[in-house]
């Protein structure tokens, strides 16, 4: 038997859409990273983007559990001595939500030359409305795993 590798020719992107106010940023982020990555595809190959889209809505109403609102930081710095800055889940979700699903999201995916493409089939909307109805997005039903 040979070994299968997929062509960009060979690829069907679906689209499908997560509600992130059904299951906590992380579970949400799995999902959305394995369906950009393509995981459950029978045709996956390591070095071409057989992902799909990727619709995630109600990203205001994003739930966390715990203490992460107020515990959970994110740094940045500007490379200037003494330039650390440090924000919580809160202030980032007070300024936009969107950003938080799309860093839990981008930290899931692998480091690679594919990481752009699969983040550009990301698309995050605050609420349900979002302009993607021509495509015929699959909703996909999130349930708790225990």
């Amino acid at each position: 038997m040979k070994t299968y590798s997929a062509k960009d020719t060979d690829i069907v992107r679906k689209w499908y859409i997560l509600d992130a106010s059904e299951l906590p940023l992380g579970r949400v982020a799995t999902v959305a990273s394995s369906l950009l990555l393509g995981k459950a595809k029978p045709l996956i190959t390591a070095h071409v983007d057989c992902g799909d889209y990727v619709i995630i809505i109600n990203s205001d109403k994003l739930v966390v559990t715990g203490n992460k609102l107020q515990d959970k930081k994110y740094y940045r710095h500007s490379g200037y001595p003494g330039a650390l800055k440090e924000a919580s889940l809160a202030d980032k979700m007070s300024k936009d939500s969107k950003t938080v699903v799309y860093a839990a999201i981008r930290g899931m995916l692998p480091v690679n030359k594919l990481r752009p493409g699969r983040l550009a089939r990301l698309k995050i909307y605050t609420d349900e409305k979002h302009t993607h109805d021509p495509q015929k997005p699959e909703v996909v039903i999130l349930t708790e795993t225990k």
